[in-house]
């Protein structure tokens, strides 16, 4: 009896093993259980007969997943178009640009020459010191499956990347500020070629693009710096039987209208919007190197665990020494609202 009793449990658990498939590629005892439990289930409503389901297969588990989806996109990519200066362990820099040269006059026997002197300017560019602090909680690295704390960590950085894209056109050029391009600490550009505009109309591009530079040349495509909404208002603008009046091809943070590059920077006021008002600067226009961006430190994010011990707060900060201003005259035109 007992022989037939092992021999019988023998072919029970021969049987158990399964398919090929499931011997070669064994699954968890638990999954194999479960898909029985579900076989049979299914062969009895076949057989027309009642099923018995537990609140526990109604009601299903709460799983973690082991990755974290981003949010949208918070930093303008103006930090990386714009001249880099790197002067590690640095206090302060000056770089000269040419404002302008004078012209040559007629001159008789005997007489002096005409004067002409190249008239050059200097950006001053001191070191300003921008931080990023944050806060998480030991349960937070250590209990969740995805990595909250790596996260945070990049976090730290790209907040201190947002604040300086900012800064690089509406810093005050104050002490231990960045000097902004829309700044009237922006001493390389003169306040009287600012161009005002009401609206954004089928002339708007052409009058930005012709009215930057000097009086001989215009210049080549630069970049237009802007407002998403402006954007949107160039790429809606339609004539008056329904066509495009402008071609804007967009792509993430930057695109072209016309051709012409933009950035979009929410720090830029935009023209199309009636809250706006009079003489807010909106856009600038210009190439991106005549900005300069000074770094007087490597970014260093650092970790701690004794400011909030007794709290269980696993603590982290950011800092970077950074200067910025406009280095060259009249680097970038400014649009403000008339």
């Amino acid at each position: 009896l007992e022989q037939s009793e092992a021999i019988a449990k023998g072919t029970e658990e021969v049987r158990n093993l399964g398919v090929v498939n499931d011997i070669i590629n064994p699954v968890k005892e638990e999954k194999r259980t479960q898909k029985v439990d579900i076989e049979a289930r299914g062969k009895k409503l076949k057989e027309k007969r009642s099923v018995t389901v537990g609140s526990s297969d109604l009601i299903l588990p709460n799983h973690q997943s082991t990755t974290i989806n981003g949010t949208f996109n918070q930093v303008s990519s103006l930090i990386d178009g714009v001249k880099h200066v790197p002067l590690t362990g640095g206090e302060s820099y000056k770089t000269a640009y040419e404002k302008g040269h004078g012209e040559g006059g007629y001159t008789t026997e005997g007489q002096a020459a005409s004067e002409s002197d190249v008239e050059f300017g200097y950006a001053e560019i001191g070191k300003a010191k921008i931080t990023s602090y944050s806060e998480e909680t030991e349960e937070v690295i250590k209990l969740p499956a995805a990595d909250y704390d790596t996260v945070i960590v990049s976090g730290v950085g790209k907040s201190i990347r947002r604040k300086i894209s900012r800064e690089i056109l509406i810093g005050d050029g104050g002490s231990n500020h960045l000097v902004g391009i829309f700044s009237n600490k922006a001493e390389a550009i003169d306040e009287a070629t600012d161009l005002e505009i009401t609206s954004i109309d089928e002339t708007t591009l052409d009058n930005i693009i012709f009215s930057f530079g000097g009086d001989e040349d215009v210049e080549d495509t630069s970049v237009l710096i802007l407002n998403k909404v402006d954007v949107k208002a160039f790429a809606t603008l339609r004539t008056a039987d329904g066509k495009k009046v402008y071609d804007v091809k967009s792509k993430g943070n930057k695109g072209t209208i016309d051709g012409v590059p933009y950035i979009i920077n929410s720090a830029c006021k935009a023209v199309s919007n009636s809250a706006t008002t009079e003489g807010e600067y909106c856009m600038a226009y210009g190439p991106l190197s005549n900005y300069e961006l000074a770094t007087f430190s490597e970014t260093e994010v650092s970790r701690s665990t004794d400011a909030k011990f007794k709290e269980g707060m696993i603590a982290h900060r950011g800092v970077v020494f950074v200067g910025g201003n406009v280095a060259a005259h009249n680097g970038f035109l400014r649009i403000k609202k008339k």
